[in-house]
């Protein structure tokens, strides 16, 4: 049967790539993703096919993948950060309906938050949960109820694609939702290019993350009630006793 795998190539740097999703690109003849993200991976595997397409064109991507896998060929479509976390695993799915004779295999990758977290210290040990800010595929008044649900329930909450030109002030309007159930002293951090040249973080309050400035490289961590600051990293407790 033909075979496709949709591979999480992590934040980017190939050593913070898993090593499954390592030997998938190796077996594969034809790499095709967005085109940023392929050129995360050219200088690794300088010898496979690559395949592109830009920003908004993830249905033409897919078709493409299967055309290329009913050819004969092993192909891998990639995404950054997890497959399987606001990636192309789903939408694969969905158009593989068409193709049943192609298998998909799912690898998995470092998503941002998990990335992230690394960086910040360890903000993410008890329950959280993941919002994306952008309004493309998701109406606002979606994203509204979810981060004020979230935050009534006091989860510790992660906030992808929290800015763009278009979106500027979407990552305020957030904070000041969340604010109506979070304290504004909440401790909270933000990472830039995570795992990549020009990585940056912070830790700072909620009220000072209002006013911060952050771009779509850019992954929000907006902590719990329990979540401190510790030698300037970002910690939420678990609960263990005895501590």
């Amino acid at each position: 049967m033909n075979k496709i795998y949709v591979v999480g190539i992590g934040p980017g740097g190939c050593d913070q790539m898993t090593g499954i999703a390592m030997n998938a690109l190796k077996d594969s003849d034809t790499i095709i993703g967005y085109t940023v993200y392929v050129d995360l991976v050219k200088d690794t595997f300088p010898d496979k096919e690559y395949l592109t397409t830009p920003m908004k064109k993830e249905v033409d991507r897919c078709v493409l993948a299967f055309e290329e896998a009913m050819k004969g060929k092993r192909v891998s479509m990639i995404c950054s950060g997890d497959a399987g976390v606001y990636g192309m695993a789903g939408l694969m799915y969905e158009v593989g309906e068409k193709y049943p004779e192609v298998e998909l295999e799912i690898v998995p990758g470092v998503t941002a938050a998990l990335g992230g977290a690394a960086v910040l210290g360890a903000p993410l040990i008890h329950d959280f949960c993941l919002i994306s800010l952008s309004d493309l595929l998701t109406p606002w008044e979606k994203i509204e109820a979810r981060l004020l649900g979230a935050s009534q329930a006091d989860f510790v909450i992660c906030l992808y694609n929290p800015s763009s030109k278009k979106r500027h002030d979407y990552l305020q309007k957030a904070c000041d939702l969340m604010m109506q159930y979070k304290s504004p002293e909440t401790v909270c951090g933000t990472v830039c290019n995570i795992g990549r040249e020009g990585e940056e973080y912070q830790v700072m309050t909620l009220k000072e993350l209002r006013d911060t400035q952050v771009d779509m490289f850019t992954t929000v961590f907006i902590g719990n009630s329990q979540t401190k600051e510790i030698n300037g990293k970002m910690v939420t407790p678990r609960g263990y006793r005895n501590v």
